[in-house]
């Protein structure tokens, strides 16, 4: 790859606990946030109101303003994994599509053609050859490591003359509980059992709004699931003799009929602390979901974030994603993925696809 004379950038995408690399590379796209406040740098003084620090706005302006068109982005996750590498194509720009990336409100874009991504066959880098810190950040000269490993890459000609992918277009709206209510009932649910939900997911919202306020008592994965997970299910229908907690390795297994087995076994829950990626946790619930051939749904979450999963022959596709502290009818990004109110539907018992 050439890369003389070219500005050489590190961006970020997540941590090894929350990455968001998969939807970078899928979308032709680096993501930066907080998105919330809108786009640079009209959000910079409410930002600061918010008590952002000085370098996250920094952080924020270089994206905005001095990555250029042109220049080479090395897609880094911690120091030593790059996954992917591309060349930005145009100008910055904002868009509420990515408002919610596992989590994440990333609003902040810019478009980038990837020309290699990396996928399993990530480069055996040492430890430090990219540095933590900031999202954007230029790639150190001193950095050698990564720029012999980069002039050493083989582009396909096919790979510069694709076209960008496209974006989907941001059709997703906000959901009200209200909404949320009116859904569930249509579709059969009592309606005293809609209540019951209802004031479940407001006082979860609250505890969510108190846990914020006290990061420094971020809950344990044990608590995530005693006091966000466990009361959620209950409220959906989920019965005690049908949930077990740390079942036979799995987080909470939740059956279809009694005596709790392997083959009574409908969902697989795998949890993660809150704050941490849900969507991630897939691949280790499904590992759980193997020898339970009457498995049709796995449930990923992190007490305010779910997504759930469908059997599809052989593998599990993501029908729908809930984030009870902002609830929406769709996610783009995700393909076909659905909202709030038929992710709460298909976490019930009595779902059937």
């Amino acid at each position: 790859m050439d890369i003389e004379g070219k500005t050489i950038w590190q961006l970020a995408c997540g941590d090894t606990d929350r990455n968001y690399a998969d939807v970078c590379l899928k979308w032709d796209v680096i993501l930066n946030g907080p998105g919330y406040a809108g786009k640079w740098h009209k959000c910079e003084e409410q930002l600061r109101n918010d008590g952002w620090t000085s370098k996250k706005l920094s952080d924020l302006r270089r994206f905005a303003e001095d990555i250029k068109d042109g220049d080479i982005v090395v897609l880094r996750l911690g120091t030593k994994k790059v996954m992917g590498v591309g060349v930005v194509v145009g100008g910055y720009d904002w868009s509420n599509i990515f408002s919610d990336v596992d989590g994440w409100n990333l609003q902040h874009f810019r478009r980038v053609k990837w020309y290699w991504r990396g996928g399993d066959q990530v480069p055996d880098l040492a430890t430090y050859a990219m540095k933590l810190g900031d999202t954007t950040q230029k790639l150190d000269s001193k950095k050698v490591e990564v720029t012999n490993w980069l002039r050493g890459l083989s582009i396909p000609q096919s790979e510069i003359d694709r076209d960008l992918v496209q974006l989907p277009q941001e059709s997703s709206k906000p959901v009200t509980i209200e909404q949320v209510s009116e859904y569930l009932f249509d579709s059969g649910v009592s309606s005293n059992s809609v209540e019951t939900l209802v004031t479940e997911i407001d006082e979860l919202v609250q505890i969510a709004k108190w846990y914020n306020k006290e990061r420094e008592n971020s809950p344990s994965e044990s608590e995530t699931v005693s006091y966000l997970v466990v009361p959620l299910l209950r409220a959906l229908g989920w019965t005690h003799q049908k949930m077990a907690i740390e079942w036979h390795n799995v987080d909470i297994a939740l059956f279809s009929s009694l005596p709790r087995s392997p083959e009574t076994t409908s969902v697989v829950v795998e949890a993660k602390k809150k704050g941490n990626s849900c969507l991630m946790a897939k691949s280790q619930a499904e590992t759980y979901a193997k020898d339970k051939t009457n498995c049709t749904r796995l449930i990923v979450t992190d007490g305010l974030r779910y997504g759930v999963y469908v059997r599809n022959g052989a593998e599990f596709d993501l029908l729908a994603y809930l984030n009870l502290t902002a609830m929406k009818d769709g996610y783009p990004i995700y393909d076909d993925c659905k909202g709030a109110k038929e992710a709460l539907q298909a976490m019930m018992p009595e779902f059937n696809g």
